[in-house]
Formats: structure tokens, C-alpha cells, sequence
């Protein structure tokens, strides 16, 4: 999996009045966990515009005043009104210890399906995996080649050497459904309303004429 550079320093002083401080500076308070001890720092807002405004996932390079620490993105708080970034939350990983991340989906090839006219329905954009550091991919490759229409494939399709997937087995990643769905039974039902209709028109003409 790629890994992305990010520049912090640690915090001097924690709580709500700091933060608040920091924020109006344009800073993010954050926290990593997972190691000896929780290490609060802050990093400036706009530091993390490829790490969370993007499809993508990333291992984490944290450079926090000259110490290096392997970390991944755990949880972000956002402003309710503002969407501005509050407080970011990391784990620390290492190498002989698996981790739990969420990567993108995508799909390769054309299928059947569309090429006869059906529309191809992602439902996961992501899928959560466990593994180690070193065997994280980027993404969840998905070929779709064989799909015809109303196929779809689910989790405990996909395979990948020394992955555990942790989402359902039973639940659909990719699905191809017909691009327009008709109820038989709702047409028959429209055609005898015609029908009907045809019939009251015409009696109600020779009546008329009558």
C-alpha cells in the first residue's frame, strides 16, 4: 500500500480550550494510539487534504518533531455546519502486527451484462480487510468480465493471498441489473385498462351518434 508523509508537533498543553485555540489557528488536534502510550499532537488543516479529502487509502509516514511513527487513519470528527476537520484519530501499526482498513473497490473488464444494455451498481465503494502492514493493497481489483445481466458478486467471491476480508461473505460488491425494469404483470393490467377505456369510448360514441 502507498504511503503518505504527514508533519506534526506535539501538544503542549491538552483539553477543550486548547483545541479550541489551535483550531482557530487552522491547526487539527489528533491523537495516536496503539503504542507505550497516546501521543497528542497537532497538524495544520490543510495538511490533510490528500490524505482524507480522496477515494484512495494510505499508510501513514507521521513525523511527529524528528520521531517517526508507521501509523493508519482510524477516525475523523468534522464541525456539523462547517464540515471543517476537528480531530483526527491514528492507530500505530507495525510490521509483524495485522491491521484492520477499509480499500476501494474497483472493477476491471466489461461485462456482458452492460454491453447488452444493463447498468453496472457498485455497492461498495469500499471493503474492509485485515492483513499485515506489508501485504495491504491499494485497492480491491473486481472483474467484472463474465457479469451478465442480474449477476452479481458477492464477498466471499473475492480472494486475495494473505487478506482476510471482514465484511459479510453473503453481501454484494458489484452487481449488473437491467438498465429498465418491467413488471409483467403491472403491463398486463395497463394494457386491459386501455382496453376498457377503447370500449367505453366507442360505446359511449355509438350512443352518442344513436
Amino acid at each position: 500500500m502507498k504511503a503518505l508523509k504527514l508533519s506534526g508537533s506535539l501538544r503542549e498543553n491538552v483539553g477543550k480550550k486548547d483545541a479550541k485555540m489551535l483550531r482557530k489557528e487552522a491547526k487539527v488536534p489528533c491523537v495516536l494510539y496503539g503504542g507505550e502510550k497516546q501521543v497528542h499532537f497537532v497538524v495544520v488543516e490543510k495538511a490533510f487534504k490528500e490524505l482524507i479529502f480522496t477515494p484512495n487509502t494510505y499508510l501513514v509516514e507521521l513525523e511527529l518533531e524528528g520521531k517517526m511513527y508507521n501509523a493508519i487513519l482510524q477516525d475523523v470528527q468534522y464541525h456539523p455546519v462547517s464540515e471543517r476537520i476537528l480531530h483526527v484519530d491514528f492507530i500505530q501499526i507495525s510490521d509483524d502486527r495485522e491491521v484492520a482498513i477499509a480499500v476501494p473497490v474497483r472493477s476491471t473488464g466489461t461485462s456482458k451484462g452492460v454491453l447488452k444494455g444493463g447498468r453496472l451498481i457498485k455497492k461498495y465503494r469500499k471493503l474492509r480487510i485485515k492483513a499485515l502492514p506489508g501485504n495491504l493493497p491499494d485497492e480491491i481489483l473486481v472483474d467484472i468480465t463474465q457479469l451478465n445481466i442480474n449477476d452479481g458478486i458477492k464477498v466471499s467471491d473475492l480472494s486475495r493471498e494473505n487478506v482476510t476480508f471482514l465484511d459479510p461473505p453473503t453481501s454484494v460488491v458489484l452487481q449488473v441489473k437491467s438498465a429498465r425494469v418491467i413488471e409483467p404483470e403491472e403491463d398486463e393490467e395497463a394494457e386491459g385498462a386501455e382496453e376498457a377505456e377503447g370500449a367505453e369510448g366507442a360505446e359511449t360514441a355509438t350512443e352518442e351518434k344513436a
